[in-house]
């Protein structure tokens, strides 16, 4: 929902966790704790789920610092990361996902989540989980999704940093799924990414959603998507009066998950993140080192999206760094 001070009265710890930062919106704007919050995101689709990222408490702490410093104040998580092949990214295996088959929340998974959440609360960072992807091809029964939705958002409800989204480029049951979390939790500022790059979704699901996360043109024959995307952001801003997050913009990576031939360039991704926030959007870095296997030169070993790993990633992280306005 919409109202901060809805959010702020349902803030109350309610697991002896402590107050937490409570994300809002005002118009088409985010706020934290009433106030402006510029957010500036990163994919780390794989946190819950990396062994270097979650070897203890104290190395996930550095590493929410280190993305911090280089400008990022939000992170987007996903719950499910058992995909089947071709779909062989970083850390996936069978058992790593939010859900058993039912739709039952996996509690050890939870804890980890949890605690992430906690970690960045204390930085003044915002987390975004999502709680589904179409990348699961065997993806669960509809019951189940329903399950598994109203079990983590009434799991999150002490959690007012976070922007529960329900799908990754998918729109399957997403009417069930929404009423599901705000059965659970009236507060929750929900969304949702309707479809592939391109997809803006319907205006019966924009209207539904408190803030809207499409994945903006990645390819485009007339104009580059640096030019395109951000007008995209503006239209949905003028025509739904709600924050918009540009949620995967085009990156360098396979073309098979959405890279350009030839590959892009980074100074691209900085006048698209630039475009996005002159149109009064907020833009959320969309790499591509989790795409790979650990073997790939692309990859750093530690699985995490280093802002320093590749020259690449270092022009549109000291971007980030340079422009940070907190």
């Amino acid at each position: 929902m919409t109202d901060t001070d809805s959010a702020q009265d349902t803030a109350q710890d309610t697991s002896g966790t402590g107050p937490t930062h409570v994300l809002g919106i005002d118009g088409t704007r985010l706020l934290l704790d009433g106030q402006p919050f510029p957010l500036t995101g990163l994919s780390f689709f794989n946190a819950l789920y990396n062994p270097t990222f979650n070897r203890s408490a104290q190395e996930r702490q550095r590493w929410l610092g280190v993305f911090r410093d280089w400008g990022v104040n939000t992170l987007r998580v996903w719950c499910q990361w058992d995909f089947a092949p071709p779909r062989e990214f970083i850390d996936v295996a069978p058992d790593r996902s939010m859900y058993t088959e039912r739709g039952e929340v996996r509690e050890e998974h939870f804890a980890t989540l949890a605690e992430l959440i906690r970690q960045a609360d204390a930085l003044g960072m915002v987390v975004e989980v999502v709680l589904f992807s179409h990348e699961k091809v065997a993806q669960l029964p509809a019951e189940a999704l329903e399950r598994g939705a109203r079990g983590v958002a009434e799991r999150l409800t002490p959690y007012r940093n976070v922007i529960v989204q329900l799908w990754n480029e998918d729109s399957t049951e997403w009417e069930r799924l929404l009423r599901a979390v705000r059965e659970a939790d009236p507060a929750r500022l929900v969304t949702s990414s309707p479809g592939v790059a391109n997809v803006l979704g319907t205006d019966e699901h924009n209207e539904a959603m408190d803030l809207l996360t499409p994945h903006t043109v990645r390819r485009s024959a007339e104009r580059p998507f640096w030019e395109v995307a951000p007008e995209q952001v503006r239209g949905l801003i003028e025509r739904f009066g709600k924050p918009v997050i540009d949620d995967e913009p085009a990156r360098s990576g396979p073309r098979q998950f959405g890279g350009i031939e030839g590959g892009t360039q980074p100074e691209w991704h900085v006048r698209a993140i630039e475009g996005t926030r002159a149109v009064g959007g907020y833009p959320l870095y969309h790499h591509d080192m989790f795409q790979y296997g650990y073997d790939s030169p692309l990859t750093p070993p530690s699985g995490i999206p280093e802002p320093d790993w590749s020259p690449f990633h270092r022009v549109v992280f000291e971007h980030l760094r340079a422009t940070k306005a907190w």
